[in-house]
């Protein structure tokens, strides 16, 4: 009798375990395609995306396994022990798109120039009414990861007016597919907004030299840098660092440079 029980718990530890590391591996599938596509660096950091992914996939992974730990019994006929796996794999691997497909509703999809700022947009920011008014050439939601734009300016004071309306009920101007534009359109614009590399390094002189190591690596000197403060889902500021003649993204930092 002792001897049918610890065989009976033994089978259980091993499906549970079997189950542990087949989650595990989909799981890692599933973080590459969020980590290396959705939310490239810096971008799990200020939208989110690695608090939401965890906490999806985490119950996903962990509750698969302790149901087949419940449920694994050797003594069932073995189409209903087969029957009842295949259940629990259907709802867990359910459980997993539906994260996932959260997951990809709160994804960034551009980081927007707003006229003196940057603005990360995500999927579920952009109103759907809005969506078909995107130029030609600019995907609402591009597969793969977030893309730089920047707004065009707007053709009279109406529009400006509307927009300014738009935006007090909630759709920040970046979000609206309407005033996008390709990012080197604005570049002008980007330059004129932009200020000096050396004024950002006066204001946080503890991070002098975390600005320094980033330009290093970026082959810029400081006199030919400027930053843009970024704005972003979470609370905490974020700068980016940019060529001062080129307008091209050189890098991220955590700082609140607004």
């Amino acid at each position: 009798m002792n001897h049918t029980a610890t065989f009976d718990w033994r089978d259980r530890l091993r499906a549970a375990a079997i189950h542990l590391g087949v989650s595990a591996l989909v799981a890692l599938l599933a973080a590459l395609l969020v980590f290396a596509v959705w939310y490239p660096y810096p971008y799990r950091e200020i939208s989110g995306g690695r608090e939401l992914f965890l906490l999806v996939v985490g119950v996903d992974v962990v509750l698969g396994p302790l149901v087949t730990f419940a449920i694994f019994d050797r003594a069932k006929p073995r189409r209903e022990l087969r029957r009842d796996l295949a259940l629990v794999a259907v709802l867990q691997l359910a459980g997993l798109a539906y994260g996932l497909w959260t997951v990809n509703l709160a994804r960034p999809v551009h980081m927007v120039f707003e006229y003196d700022r940057f603005r990360v947009v995500h999927l579920i920011d952009v109103p759907l009414e809005l969506e078909h008014l995107a130029p030609a050439g600019v995907a609402v939601a591009p597969l793969l990861g977030p893309t730089p734009l920047s707004l065009r300016e707007f053709r009279n004071e109406q529009e400006k007016f509307d927009a300014t309306l738009l935006a007090l009920q909630g759709v920040a101007l970046a979000a609206r597919p309407d005033l996008w534009q390709p990012y080197p359109a604005g570049r002008e614009s980007v330059l004129r907004a932009a200020r000096p590399v050396e004024q950002l390094k006066s204001r946080f002189p503890q991070s002098a030299a975390e600005i320094e190591a980033m330009l290093r690596q970026s082959g810029r000197p400081a006199a030919g840098a400027a930053y843009l403060p970024l704005i972003a889902r979470k609370a905490e500021g974020w700068t980016v660092l940019l060529d001062a003649t080129s307008a091209e993204v050189l890098g991220y930092l955590p700082l609140d440079s607004f």
